[in-house]
């Protein structure tokens, strides 16, 4: 970030992606914050066109409606001084990224952190963005490691939960030890819950979280896995996986917030996904919803999904 930058902050400050990301990192830059309390598309728009942004940070789904704004409403894409634009504390599909690098003319930037971690563990440089979907390289002076189900390293590309350690790490949970000791081990690793795997290059990739895993028949679902090939449809402006107990087993529900005016049928969107998902992985009913529920940094609320079942 450099002083003359403007920054659009409507993360919540109140969250620490808003609070250390977007609003101390502007700040210690001696940049401008843009602060506005909650986010509107067309708001967004207007502050991109006309009020000089060059940075817009934000969740997956504020891209994904912006830009189902911009199609529904006929507005042509303009903003003139943007520079950077970074996605971060959802997945980030591929469909999305490559949807919002096409209007934006701009690298989408992604990274991974959690309020334990202060918040950054690892981002995707801004000389050197991805064409994947990766969370990035980590950031200096803190150590990553991917443990598998037998408490082992994981091999290069395995998929396992994330541990993160370094002088980022949280001293603990207030007044609340029990709660420590479960999270932080003895020697400072950090267990995220969320399962990664890590390229033969340090690239990291979020798969999902842990207590989010869907086994399906003695098969591993990562309901991230599921949700990319939904958001994919040309309709589907997001969607949420979870799983749901059937009697010895676990199926795949799929929630789907669709654009405007939308045609499509949840049958039509039961084909969509069987030419692209093996078939455990394929979900057993296909919800739609108005609007997926969402806490105030966008972030989808998959417990109160669970609670609608």
């Amino acid at each position: 970030m450099r002083p003359d930058d403007v920054v659009y902050a409507v993360l919540p400050i109140s969250h620490v992606y808003g609070f250390a990301s977007v609003c101390l990192g502007s700040l210690h830059a001696g940049a401008t914050l843009r602060l506005t309390p909650r986010f509107a598309p067309e708001a967004v728009r207007r502050a991109l066109a006309d009020e000089r942004v060059s940075i817009f940070q934000g969740v997956p789904a504020m891209h994904a409606k912006l830009l189902e704004h911009l199609q529904t409403h006929g507005h042509a894409w303009r903003a003139p001084h943007l520079r950077f634009v970074y996605s971060g504390g959802s997945p980030l599909d591929a469909a999305l990224k490559a949807h919002v690098e096409s209007v934006y003319g701009l690298p989408l930037h992604n990274g991974y952190g959690m309020t334990e971690s202060s918040p950054t563990v690892s981002q995707t440089m801004l000389d050197a963005p991805r064409s994947d979907c990766s969370v990035g390289e980590v950031i200096p002076g803190v150590e990553v490691r991917v443990v598998g189900l037998d408490g082992v390293d994981a091999a290069p590309g395995e998929i396992g939960e994330l541990g993160v350690r370094g002088p980022n790490v949280m001293l603990g949970y207030y007044r609340n030890p029990e709660q420590t000791r479960a999270a932080v081990t003895q020697d400072g690793w950090l267990k995220t819950g969320d399962l990664a795997r890590q390229d033969s290059d340090g690239a990291l990739h979020i798969v999902g979280r842990s207590k989010d895993l869907i086994i399906r028949s003695g098969f591993n679902v990562y309901p991230a896995e599921v949700e990319h090939v939904l958001n994919a449809h040309p309709q589907v402006v997001q969607s949420a996986v979870i799983g749901r107990a059937v009697e010895g087993n676990e199926e795949v529900v799929a929630f789907v917030e669709l654009a405007a005016n939308a045609t499509v049928t949840p049958n039509e969107l039961v084909a969509w996904r069987v030419e692209r998902l093996a078939p455990y992985k394929r979900p057993a009913e296909v919800k739609v919803l108005a609007a997926l529920p969402a806490a105030s940094t966008g972030k989808i609320l998959k417990h109160r999904l669970r609670e609608l079942l």
